[in-house]
C-alpha cells in the first residue's frame, strides 16, 4: 500500500506481550499541520496506546517506530462515529417535524434517537474493532 493511503504516526513502544506491542503515540504541535488531522483520533489526546501484532518482528521496548493504518478506515471511523449518527439525528428530526410534533420535544426525540446507534456500536466494539488493524514498522534514525 503506498504511503499517501496511509495515515502515519511516531510512536513509541511502551511494552510487548506475546505478539502484541503496546505502542504510545504523543500529540505533537505538529499534529495542527497534518493533512490527515480531520480524521485522526491522536490528535485529539496528548497520549494514546493502541495494541498492534507483532506479526513475528522484532521490536524493543522504548524503541520509536511508525504506527500506520489505512486511510480509509480513518474514514469509516469517522462515518462510524459522526457521519452516520448525525444522518439518523437529523431524519429523525425533520420527520417529527413535518408530521406535526413541536420543535423542543422533536428536538429531544432526535437526540435520544441515537442512542440505540450509539449502544449499538458499543455492543459490536469487538466486531468492529476487528476491523481496524494498525502495523507498525521501525523508524530509519540513527542512534
Amino acid at each position: 500500500m503506498s504511503d499517501q493511503n496511509l495515515i502515519d504516526h511516531i510512536g513509541i513502544v511502551d511494552r510487548i506481550e506475546g505478539d502484541v506491542a503496546h505502542v504510545k503515540i504523543n500529540s505533537e504541535s505538529a499534529c495542527s499541520a497534518c493533512h490527515a488531522k480531520g480524521v485522526c483520533g491522536a490528535a485529539d489526546q496528548e497520549e494514546k496506546f493502541l495494541d498492534v501484532a507483532l506479526s513475528g518482528a522484532n521490536y524493543k521496548t522504548g524503541e520509536q517506530v511508525h504506527v500506520q493504518v489505512a486511510r480509509r478506515l480513518g474514514f469509516k471511523a469517522v462515518a462510524l462515529g459522526y457521519f452516520y449518527p448525525f444522518l439518523i439525528l437529523m431524519a429523525v428530526l425533520i420527520l417529527l417535524i413535518l408530521v406535526g410534533v413541536s420543535e423542543l420535544k422533536a428536538g429531544s426525540l432526535a437526540l435520544l434517537s441515537i442512542l440505540p446507534y450509539y449502544l449499538l456500536l458499543y455492543l459490536f466494539r469487538k466486531r468492529i474493532e476487528s476491523t481496524f488493524t494498525f502495523s507498525i514498522k521501525k523508524t530509519n534514525t540513527v542512534q
